[in-house]
């Protein structure tokens, strides 16, 4: 019918929703009609972007990094809303520094949240997007298309994410579902001002030349998103000059480096001191918010049935999935110890719908 909200009635998924990009998005796919599954990290700001939607929601609490979890999560929204028809792969976290003085840790964590837990998210709800023939949108960045000076992990990872996507698209283009990719500049995020606070990494941004260097306001970005997710569209930019970066990514590393070889040895003594930490609210979050991997889930959170960890983070990753909290653990006082019992047998493996790779099903 004429005027019909192409959202309306439509389930959609979002990681990281707790803050930034993935909150104003959840927020806008909600007025416009969708309902909304909310998943990542901070538990509480997941409960309260859910509560605040315009429409139906639920939110997990789940760890996008966490295969199984994801795998779990994935059931548990189908169960809950019946259909999934949109998944937006959003759920990202940054670094700053020189390369050679990074923490490996948090280098690893930056690419298993960015590329890892998108390839998870993609494959938790493939089988229901497949279904439906709906849509994937996977959230990239300038920095899949250009050099950016001290974030050697956030663009590979952001490389990666949009490689895979493109890929994705190919292998499932023909059962009907749609394959997205999202660009943003540096957007008004809690991420973006975390990298702020880090002076180097301030001043090399000061210097960079127009439009890299501005921050942008993130209403637009998203609304550019949403406006997306209703086409379907295969590439979508939060600004619209990435269309142009896009075209011409091929020159970007040689005008890049030859823009920034000048301000290196002026930025370098100063990057040495940069917190080798995740930048942001969102940041900290994933490093304190993290579940056990695989915690089992449960229902959807709500204040009845509390979550229990089970995480992703993100620009402002957050969700709220898990069981009630088991006795035993702090606070709480542990049963008497009795009898081991039999160990079960394991399960029969079952090819993944699109893989044919084998598989413990979930009983």
């Amino acid at each position: 019918m004429p005027g019909h909200p192409p959202l309306l009635g439509r389930t959609a998924v979002v990681t990281g929703a707790a803050r930034g990009v993935g909150e104003h998005l959840a927020r806008t796919l909600s007025a416009r009609g969708a309902r909304l599954a909310l998943v990542g990290l901070e538990e509480a700001e997941l409960a309260r972007v859910a509560a605040s939607l315009t429409g139906e929601a639920a939110h997990w609490y789940t760890d996008v990094t966490d295969a199984d979890a994801m795998v779990r999560t994935a059931r548990s929204v189908q169960e809950r809303f019946g259909t999934i028809d949109v998944v937006v792969a959003n759920a990202g976290v940054a670094a700053s520094g020189l390369f050679r003085h990074r923490d490996p840790d948090v280098w690893r964590r930056v690419v298993e949240v960015n590329l890892i837990g998108s390839a998870n998210t993609a494959h938790a709800f493939l089988p229901a997007l497949l279904d439906s023939r709906g849509y994937f949108l996977q959230i990239a960045s300038l920095a899949a298309l250009a050099p950016a000076p001290m974030m050697t992990a956030y663009c590979a990872s952001k490389a990666g994410v949009e490689a895979f996507a493109h890929t994705l698209r190919t292998e499932v283009a023909h059962h009907g579902v749609r394959i997205g990719v999202g660009y943003l500049s540096w957007t008004d995020t809690d991420m973006v001002r975390g990298g702020e606070q880090v002076a180097a990494l301030r001043e090399l941004r000061s210097r960079l030349p127009w439009p890299a260097g501005r921050t942008y306001p993130l209403g637009p970005a998203v609304d550019r998103l949403a406006a997306g997710v209703e086409r379907r569209a295969s590439h979508v930019y939060g600004q619209p000059w990435l269309r142009a970066a896009r075209l011409v990514r091929t020159v970007l590393p040689s005008l890049v480096g030859r823009h920034t070889r000048a301000l290196m040895p002026v930025i370098e003594p100063r990057a040495a001191e940069a917190p080798a930490t995740l930048l942001g609210a969102g940041g900290a979050a994933d490093s304190t918010s993290r579940p056990p991997a695989s915690a089992a889930p449960g229902a959807p959170a709500t204040p009845e049935t509390p979550a229990a960890p089970g995480a992703s983070g993100g620009p402002g990753a957050s969700g709220g999935q898990g069981a009630p909290a088991a006795p035993g653990g702090p606070g709480g006082s542990s049963p008497p110890a009795g009898p081991a019992a039999p160990a079960a047998p394991a399960p029969p493996t079952v090819p993944h719908p699109l893989s044919g790779a084998s598989h413990v099903p979930e009983i």
